[in-house]
């Protein structure tokens, strides 16, 4: 049949419509795609491409007499040679010459200076390097070319985190730049040595990754010895590239005899100073991955110690050398020393470590997953005592001895305090492995030095495979209460609810199998669901926060120039140099940088006094002037603490006499360099006008949404509070949700410490009905009278802690919805209440008034806020004295604040449109970072608060809470072209077309759609030119001009 023709809406709606698929985006020429490839002999910022690739994508390049006779030669050599030239295109000749065929001696003896020629991709050319999904800005990055004679493009494994790429069949597009602004702004803003660290909060991305650290692990290991012909053959790694004539100084043997031995520290320490004329001094002091509490002979070499570029002792980890860290030695040396050292660095690491591992050989094989007899031993000793609890538990629970959790059913509590224990076996079988695996084992090795692989990876192997999961609890009763028909009915044993005890490396029963099939199966459904929806989500984020930026007077405004954020993150400072956690400067490893490297021992160290004093005479000179207050403040804050701890050391060690004064010493010269280099980071970190701050902040929070979990999650130490986290929290957030799915109030409490008091209040705030309180409610019929009898429970009000009694109670009943006049309720005694019922006017029977009132009065609330489901105590037992808060489940933010008892001012709740009706627009806009921030945390993931306070300043800018919807965009924004480039296309176009709108094209997606430079980044700079008003324009004559077509209508 014929395919439906589209109709015109159609063809501008939707994802392949004409706003999104051609006009937004487009496919563009020069740009050329295929299967990638690891190469660690390229360096950091090279990427390898195919000559048949290069011979297809061409520059074209102005002819000037500097290259005339290079471009000849290219011209000579045609499009089938490389390098080569395509086409010519001689100046002002609007047709290009095809080389393949003609003439080609003769165009290139006419060459001249003004022509172009379309010349092959050589080596050293600017290229941009893309993987999708582009999530972050680091998904497309500059590097130089380098042609080779293969298929793939290669590059060096430290790149692969930015692109989250690997080798096992990913493929990649590279584009090649027109102009030479192009690739000006390419070379300088995307260059991947300008992007080695993550908008996202300063973490390192462009790092050594698995065989480098394995190798950098396994070199500075402390047995670790060469000889000179093995070190020196190390040492060779170091000679390439622009480093292939640089003088390197061997370091003194470490052993003598019976023969000279160097250490693999020594050599790793030639990767950041190879000679004595390099200036680079790297201090770091850390802890390492495995590091076991003791610095000074941590069992595992696991504390690492730099002093001066010389590695002194502990071993290179994941920690040290990976990305997603700010105490590795490559941030370290980007810091304090350049980006090019830091991209030297690595690549020495990749050469040496890679050469390292292809010579000593590390391999994977069945050997390293068979279990010894101690291991199965310390096993089944595990399974023993652990099944042995759970049975003790299940008895408990059949005799109803179990003592609940709070806020748990019996059946709840039971389930919880299962998982825990069978989670927990898995935990101990990994320890087990770590105590009984030989130190040359290669999941081992991989595992410690964090290259790949986890404890749980090597337990699941060789141990014990563990509990599985389904929605965060044990597998459930899907057929007639069982899991299985393999079971008993109602069955509560571990291997019943989906504990596997086999490894893999034993094999798993079919039972275990089905159970294990299903925790997979759950992982893939959620990640293919999580995809689609952190994509959108992101696409959201993009769409409203994009034309955010930071102009000259560092506010960061819209394209309609309104300001959303009067100073960028309230101090003006770039989240990619943040050294600390959101601050500029390490304080405490810039000053252990300092004493290190700048030794002064020929002066006096300064005593604590004399270091407060010289601070602050530093810091009034003039060269500090620029240096803002708080900043300042924040110095010699940690300056007098410094000086304290000196003061102490002192006194402590008086009777050692001078020795004393070397301890923590200090000397003037060091002090100001301290704070010299203190005040150049801080000027460093300084954002710069033109950064598309929103366009930053939304990928730095949509990015980790893709590594974040569809889940709800456990309440800590409160099993039954089920609170959202992950993608669905985040979404309730940035769309502003009216109803939130877990709604709580976390409320302080007056008085913290006092178990009493919080029972007290918890009966104040939680909802009670009568029904909960009384004995029984009985229908009395007596010959002149009938009537309901309510009989309280007395233990349980005491129990509760409620503050209740009958009167209260009648009160309660008489004002409830009830309609019950005051004279038909009374108290008979202290715990007994009559109701009475009337017959309705229109003659109904009055028995079948009271049994309606008898179903009718449980559900009076007789304490409590009605809008409260229930409260839970929560207690805080990490402090010296146990601390109580509530946990209030569901709205009324403003009745609980003003309960007594409840300290208003440090109460807070999860829903922010409550929280914007009940305190205001600050307050919501606090909440919206306090959560969007609660949320990352929850799963690892540091994002900078600047781009989280951006966020909440766009949705909380027009004075009222806005989600970042489709309703939301259009409230926010005034641009035509923008929203129909959203959603809704057809609907934005037509109300603007009926309306007369005009669209004055300042934003982002306006500017692509129509082709203009958009106003971020270097587009924000406009040139003043002096107009010269002597030559005026002439003008041209119009064709109703003429006055006959001017004459009136009426003469």
């Amino acid at each position: 049949p014929k395919k439906p023709g589209r109709g015109l809406v159609q063809r501008l709606k939707g994802k392949q419509g004409r706003f999104r698929g051609n006009l937004s985006g487009k496919r563009v020429d020069f740009s050329s795609r295929t299967v990638i490839s690891p190469d660690p002999n390229l360096q950091i910022q090279e990427v390898g491409v195919p000559v048949h690739v290069a011979k297809i994508l061409t520059y074209p390049e102005r002819v000037f007499p500097a290259n005339l006779q290079w471009l000849r030669q290219l011209v000579r050599n045609g499009p089938d040679v490389h390098p080569g030239a395509n086409y010519v295109q001689q100046r002002g000749v609007s047709h290009k010459k095809y080389l393949k065929y003609g003439n080609r001696d003769k165009i290139a003896q006419e060459l001249k200076c003004g022509d172009t020629v379309e010349r092959h991709l050589v080596d050293g050319d600017v290229v941009l390097f893309n993987r999708q999904p582009s999530l972050h800005k680091l998904s497309i990055m500059c590097h130089r070319a380098r042609v080779q004679p293969q298929r793939t493009f290669r590059f060096n494994e430290c790149v692969c985190t930015p692109y989250n790429a690997d080798f096992d069949g990913d493929e990649m597009n590279m584009h090649l730049p027109q102009t030479e602004e192009a690739r000006a702004e390419a070379l300088i803003l995307m260059g991947n040595k300008s992007n080695l660290v993550t908008p996202r909060n300063g973490e390192l991305l462009i790092a050594a990754t698995q065989d480098f650290i394995t190798g950098g692990y396994l070199i500075t290991q402390r047995d670790s010895f060469f000889t000179l012909p093995e070190a020196r053959q190390l040492v060779a790694c170091l000679l390439a590239g622009p480093d292939s004539t640089m003088r390197v100084d061997m370091p003194p043997p470490a052993i003598l005899k019976p023969r000279m031995l160097w250490t693999g520290k020594q050599i790793f320490s030639l990767i950041m100073k190879p000679n004595k004329r390099c200036e680079v001094k790297a201090n770091l002091e850390t802890k390492g991955k495995n590091y076991t509490g003791n610095q000074d002979m941590c069992v595992q070499d696991s504390y690492v110690i730099i002093r001066n570029s010389e590695l002194i002792c502990g071993s290179m980890d994941k920690s040290t050398l990976g990305s997603g860290t700010k105490n590795s030695v490559f941030y370290i040396l980007l810091r304090d020393w350049g980006e090019e050292y830091a991209v030297r660095g690595m690549w020495r690491l990749a050469r040496m470590a890679s050469y390292y591992m292809m010579n000593r050989g590390f391999s994977f094989g069945i050997i390293d997953v068979t279990p010894g007899n101690k291991l199965i031993e310390a096993k089944n000793k595990l399974l023993e005592s652990g099944y042995s609890k759970c049975d003790g538990y299940i008895l408990e629970m059949e005799k109803g001895t179990l003592q609940c959790q709070p806020g748990c059913s019996m059946e709840e509590t039971l389930e919880a305090i299962m998982l825990s224990e069978l989670s927990s076996i898995r935990e101990l079988a990994a320890k087990a492995c770590f105590r009984e695996l030989h130190p040359t084992n290669a999941p081992l090795i991989m595992a410690q030095s964090g290259s790949k692989g986890s404890n749980i990876n090597i337990s699941q192997m060789i141990a014990c495979v563990g509990q599985q999961a389904l929605n965060g609890k044990r597998v459930p009763n899907g057929f007639e209460d069982r899991s299985l028909p393999h079971f008993e009915r109602h069955s509560k044993i571990p291997a019943a609810r989906g504990f596997v005890e086999n490894s893999f490396y034993s094999g798993l029963t079919p039972t275990e199998f089905f159970f294990h099939t299903m925790g997979g199966r759950e992982g893939l459904v959620d990640t293919a669901v999580k995809t689609a929806e952190t994509g959108y989500l992101q696409r959201r984020l993009v769409k409203s926060l994009e034309d955010l930026v930071l102009h000259y007077d560092m506010t960061v405004r819209n394209a309609t120039s309104e300001v959303v954020q009067f100073r960028y993150g309230s101090d003006g400072l770039d989240p990619s140099y943040m050294e600390g956690r959101d601050r500029p400067v390490d304080l405490t490893r810039v000053l252990r940088h300092v004493r290190a490297s700048c030794r002064t021992q020929d002066e006096e160290p300064l005593d604590g006094e004399g270091i407060v004093v010289a601070a602050e005479e530093t810091l009034a000179l003039d060269d500090f002037k620029t240096c803002p207050p708080e900043f300042k403040a924040e110095l010699l804050e940690f300056l007098k603490g410094t000086a304290a701890k000196v003061r102490s050391l002192r006194e402590r060690y008086a009777s050692a006499g001078p020795v004393a004064l070397q301890l923590e010493r200090l000397t003037l010269t060091q002090l100001v360099r301290f704070i010299r280099v203190c005040h150049e980071k801080y000027q460093r970190s300084i954002i710069e006008p033109g950064t598309a701050v929103g366009a930053l902040a939304a990928q730095s929070i949509g990015e980790p949404g893709t590594q974040m979990t569809l889940k709800t999650f456990h309440f800590a130490g409160v099993a039954s509070m089920n609170i959202t986290q992950g993608v669905p929290r985040v979404k309730e957030i940035i769309n502003a949700s009216k109803n939130i799915s877990t709604p709580i109030i976390t409320a302080e409490l007056m008085e913290p410490t006092d178990q009493e008091f919080a029972r007290r209040v918890k009966g104040r705030v939680e909802k009670t009905t009568l029904g909960e309180i009384t004995t029984y409610i009985d229908e009395v019929y007596l010959p002149h009278e009938c009537f309901l009898l309510v009989r309280l429970d007395a233990e349980r009000i005491r129990l509760l802690c409620l503050e209740v009694d009958v009167h209260s109670i009648v009160y309660s009943i008489c004002t409830s919805k009830l309609k019950l006049k005051p004279g038909n309720v009374q108290a008979v005694s202290e715990w007994a209440i009559k109701v009475h019922a009337e017959a309705s006017k229109h003659g109904g029977w009055l028995n079948v008034a009271l049994q309606q009132l008898a179903r009718q009065l449980p559900s009076v609330v007789v304490k409590g806020l009605s809008k409260v489901s229930r409260a839970v105590i929560a207690c805080d037992d990490t402090g010296p004295v146990n601390r109580y808060k509530l946990c209030v489940e569901g709205d009324g933010l403003r009745e609980v604040m003003a309960t007594y008892g409840i300290d208003g001012r440090r109460t807070t709740s999860n829903n922010i449109l409550e929280v914007f009706h009940t305190l205001g627009i600050e307050a919501a806009a606090g909440t919206i970072m306090s959560e969007v921030e609660a949320v990352m945390a929850g799963h690892g993931m540091a994002v900078d608060g600047r781009h989280v306070a951006l966020l909440a300043a766009q949705m909380c800018a027009r004075g009222e809470v806005l989600g970042i919807t489709r309703y939301g965009l259009a409230r926010m924004k005034e641009s035509v072209l923008n929203l129909a480039s959203f959603e809704k296309t057809a609907d934005h176009l037509f109300d603007a077309a009926y309306y007369g709108q005009r669209d004055r094209i300042e934003g982002v997606s306006e500017c692509i759609i129509l082709g203009v430079p958009a106003g971020i980044g270097t587009g924000v700079l406009q040139l003043l030119h002096k107009h010269d008003h002597t030559t005026s324009q002439q003008q041209h004559k119009l064709l109703f001009d003429d006055p006959k077509y001017h004459c009136s209508i009426w003469e």
